[in-house]
């Protein structure tokens, strides 16, 4: 993020009386000096020149602050830096750690900066266009900010349609080809352990800052996007058993409730304990209709809610049909699937299809068209689905996190206009939502997974 180069704009803003001099150190092979007393820069590409020039200003009793940004494993700072009477600040990367014994003789105090949230990449894209058209500048952001949204926000290769890609491929490719042997690289998510050369980190995690005791600070290793975070879910899930994926979720769900709070909290609906809790959560959305409460399939058959997962292929990559398995909870692995994120069946009398949303604030609102794709995915995907859900009852679950505002309203499905489905047949599968499908909401803190 040119974090060295911000700071050496703030501190050469800084008054003259106070900071006369600055030095800008760049990866260990070149130096600047500023000189705000005597207006001069003066540049050294032998390190020695440059260590001897600043204690001479020292003896002289002139201050200053060295800002020092390491370039790489083998950029170490000087054991002589800073002379006495001077700061010193030294920027690296997470994954590098050769400043890490000066740091320790020095007593350095470690600090973390945040990655640039959206509204500082949205600020650069309006720079970087603003010569250009609003509508230009607005397709710009777009651009940038879908990038962002799968990779995060690495300066570097959002703003590049190329770079993104080589990047984006190389993160997929670590998690692809991730074996059961490499799990453990994994086990630092969720810790303040230093990246010390993980690719996983380098790759799929970056730094924030958490609340810790006493008002204090904890860096924490979280996933850098919802998007990665959920392709390596995915992997862990089909590398691990079922008991140590369940323990590996429950450890870092702290920070994966930063990335991908839907990820998460559909994982947690194979804890035996979790499903008990939010069984008393349960708030039933009723339709403008006002029929009367039922009892939900989830209720009457408690102990038999899903205790293993199953990804659902995208629909290019559906082989055979299988039959419907009430242990399962489905995962589609495609991002937008219709209508729900995740669902399972329970072996009730008639069969019911439960379908879990992950909710924010606002209406989560469908349409026939939606309730059609989805209905055409599971024909796709089991046996006899015609016959077998032309009695079942349908249950969709509205999830949420705690800090969200609740849904407290039906949610409508609309008919609207739509190429794949008759006016008829959209009036139709309304009617169906309306009378047959039951809602739920439930709030869920993350303390609870």
């Amino acid at each position: 993020m040119a974090a060295g180069l911000y700071l050496l704009y703030q501190l050469l803003h800084c008054d003259a009386e106070l900071l006369p001099v600055v030095v800008f150190v760049v990866y260990g092979s070149e130096a600047y000096v500023f000189n705000k007393t005597a207006e001069t820069v003066t540049s050294y590409m032998d390190m020695s020149m440059m260590i001897k020039a600043v204690k001479e200003l020292s003896r002289r009793g002139m201050k200053g602050y060295i800002i020092y940004d390491v370039g790489g494993g083998l950029d170490i700072p000087s054991p002589f830096l800073p002379p006495g009477g001077w700061g010193m600040l030294v920027v690296a990367a997470p994954e590098t750690t050769s400043y890490i014994s000066w740091a320790n003789e020095k007593r350095a105090v470690r600090i973390i900066m945040n990655c640039p949230d959206e509204s500082d990449v949205k600020a650069m894209c309006v720079w970087k266009k603003r010569n250009q058209p609003p509508p230009q500048q607005a397709e710009y952001w777009r651009e940038v900010k879908g990038r962002m949204d799968k990779l995060g926000p690495i300066l570097r290769y959002i703003f590049d349609e190329g770079s993104y890609k080589y990047w984006i491929a190389k993160c997929h490719d670590l998690v692809a080809w991730t074996t059961s042997w490499e799990i453990q690289r994994y086990f630092v998510f969720g810790t303040s352990k230093l990246w010390e050369g993980n690719k996983v980190l380098e790759y799929l995690a970056r730094i924030v800052r958490v609340r810790g005791e006493r008002n204090g600070e904890l860096p924490l290793n979280a996933p850098i996007t919802a998007h990665l975070a959920s392709k390596t879910l995915c992997k862990l899930a089909q590398l691990m058993t079922q008991a140590d994926f369940n323990l590996f979720v429950s450890r870092i769900r702290d920070c994966l409730m930063h990335a991908n709070f839907g990820k998460c909290a559909m994982f947690a609906f194979l804890n035996v304990a979790f499903m008990a809790a939010i069984r008393r959560k349960l708030k039933e959305l009723k339709p403008p209709t006002r029929r009367s409460s039922h009892r939900r399939a989830s209720e009457v058959r408690s102990q038999e809610g899903p205790t293993s997962h199953y990804f659902l292929p995208s629909a290019e990559r559906i082989g055979k049909k299988t039959c419907i398995n009430h242990r399962l909870l489905y995962i589609p692995e495609v991002e937008k699937f219709p209508l729900v994120d995740g669902f399972f069946f329970m072996d009730s009398n008639p069969m019911t299809l439960v379908g879990l949303r992950m909710a924010t604030a606002g209406g989560h609102h469908t349409t026939a068209s939606t309730v059609r794709q989805f209905t055409d995915c599971l024909a796709a995907y089991f046996n006899s689905w015609k016959k077998l859900s032309r009695d079942m009852s349908w249950e969709i679950i509205y999830v949420q996190h705690a800090d969200s505002t609740p849904l407290n309203d039906w949610q409508r499905c609309d008919v609207v206009n739509s190429d794949n489905v008759s006016k008829k047949e959209s009036q139709k599968i309304a009617a169906f939502w309306e009378e047959k499908v039951r809602q739920y909401q439930v709030s869920i803190p993350s303390r609870d997974f």
